[in-house]
């Protein structure tokens, strides 16, 4: 009898399991219950224009960042002005489709305007200038999106890969203070919201434990932090998938969650070995970096689809600390790696191609998201 119980809880489970594989044809629909899956949203496709972007949007993703328009140089150009105007675009759009809106990026070093860290004299601000303009800053942009944005990336990429601060405008004049006031004016400015440390080159174990170091800080202040954000900028060799699962499993057993933020896995060679993705760095236009502008061999297209197979493997096996994982483009032809290292190159980065159909590796994702179980801890 034993026997007869444990083979029918068994077909019973397969049978299960089928019929959600069946049921399931969209990443989102895939996913629910699991973890947010979201894609990064630029301006043609959150004001309409690109109809086939938004038609994927819809149909696969119930989470979006914004690209671009959420970052302080869009924001605040001026010291004394604000334009929200494509913020606002953004999260209305969001909001009409019934997507989680995640906030991107309160303080960066990058994409900064001039201003900010700056005397107007041609030298730094003091001290209590740029605290100043921090807190009016984090205030005006988390006030104003309060109750309607999920969480908030509060500080991009302040560790180097050695576990360093990087020597920013910000490090330069507070030190790793400003990264510690970051997160307590977002906290102040709507005490629901989740805050993140977004950064790239996770895998790297310098990165890994000077972001472990600096989670324990924040905890040890007594100050909010709900998860890393792990900026999942791939190559066809780097990272080894075993380096990127061990620092999820760091940062979760430094008390936080683990965002996958920006995904996409080139197919390209990189003009070094290791690279993140700093986008100061550039390289001479070669031919080499460029190998493919017809489309990948066969070969290389499936290696490809395979490695982002097994990462999202990764993703679903650690189910119970991922609360999110996010594309950085919609489609091929969106991707910020056609541009980087240098520009004119095609890449092929993303789950959709330039004509925004699905490739194979979206059924491989489907299936197994849909045979696993829900049962989670965050």
């Amino acid at each position: 009898m034993k026997a007869f119980r444990a083979l029918v809880l068994a077909v019973g489970s397969l049978t299960w399991a089928a019929a959600a594989a069946q049921e399931a044809r969209t990443l989102r629909e895939a996913f629910e219950g699991k973890f947010l899956i979201g894609a990064a949203v630029n301006e043609r496709q959150f004001t309409g224009a690109d109809t086939a972007g938004v038609r994927v949007l819809k149909e696969h993703f119930n989470a979006v960042v914004a690209e671009n328009c959420m970052k302080c140089q869009s924001l605040h150009p001026e010291e004394n002005r604000y334009d929200f105007t494509r913020a606002d675009r953004f999260v209305d759009f969001a909001e009409k489709n019934g997507m989680t809106v995640i906030g991107h990026t309160l303080i960066w070093h990058s994409q900064l305007p001039d201003w900010f860290c700056s005397d107007g004299k041609g030298g730094n601000a003091s001290p209590e200038l740029l605290k100043r303009r921090m807190k009016e800053h984090i205030t005006a942009v988390v006030g104003r999106y309060k109750g309607r944005v999920k969480g908030w990336d509060v500080v991009n990429e302040a560790i180097e890969d050695n576990g360093s601060f990087r020597k920013s405008k910000f490090y330069e004049i507070l030190g790793p203070e400003y990264i510690y006031l970051a997160f307590q004016y977002a906290h102040e400015a709507d005490p629901e919201a989740e805050l993140y440390y977004n950064d790239y080159s996770m895998a790297n174990p310098g990165k890994r434990e000077g972001v472990v170091r600096l989670v324990k800080e924040l905890k040890r202040r007594g100050l909010r932090v709900d998860a890393v954000g792990m900026q999942a900028h791939l190559g066809m060799e780097w990272p080894p998938v075993d380096g990127f699962e061990k620092s999820m499993l760091a940062f979760a057993g430094a008390g936080v969650k683990v965002m996958i933020t920006e995904l996409d896995l080139s197919a390209l060679p990189a003009p070094r070995a290791n690279v993140g993705a700093n986008i100061a760095d550039t390289a001479e236009y070669r031919k080499e970096l460029n190998p493919y502008p017809d489309g990948l061999p066969k070969e290389l297209s499936d290696a490809w689809m395979e490695r982002m197979g097994d990462f999202f493997s990764l993703f679903l096996k650690h189910r119970d600390i991922v609360t999110r994982v996010n594309l950085w483009g919609v489609a091929d032809g969106d991707s910020w790696l056609n541009y980087w290292p240098v520009s004119g190159r095609t890449d092929y980065p993303l789950l959709f191609d330039r004509s925004h159909r699905p490739k194979p590796v979206v059924d491989r994702i489907i299936r197994e998201a849909s045979t696993v179980g829900t049962e989670k801890t965050n």
